[in-house]
């Protein structure tokens, strides 16, 4: 299982058209940021601290295909990015994040 860390409303907006296509940053840089179980909570807590109304997505990374590569990254540490649209059939599961709670403690309470 990979992760993806989003505004609540990018992923309303991605269910309705059946696709996530990125937020700003992804499009900016030309693939999807994604995370493994082990990096995801370091990405909310140096990408997402402070923001509030967030969603964690568990994506099932063997139906993306070959759009999805694992490459370097932060402290030179293999991060999956995709290529392409994420189609909401490979998510997994989808779960709000409580608004009382700093990111990297939610999503390592989700995560356990």
């Amino acid at each position: 299982m990979i992760y993806k860390l989003l505004p609540t409303t990018e992923w309303d907006d991605a269910r309705a058209a059946g696709t996530f296509t990125g937020s700003a940053v992804d499009r900016q840089d030309g693939f999807l940021h994604l995370s493994a179980g082990d990096q995801v909570v370091e990405t909310a807590r140096r990408h997402f601290t402070g923001a509030t109304g967030l969603t964690l997505l568990s994506v099932e990374e063997e139906r993306l295909g070959d759009a999805l590569r694992w490459e370097p990254s932060r402290g030179g540490q293999l991060f999956p990015h995709l290529y392409g649209p994420l189609p909401v059939a490979a998510v997994a599961a989808a779960q709000a994040l409580p608004v009382d709670t700093p990111a990297a403690e939610a999503v390592a309470a989700l995560l356990g």
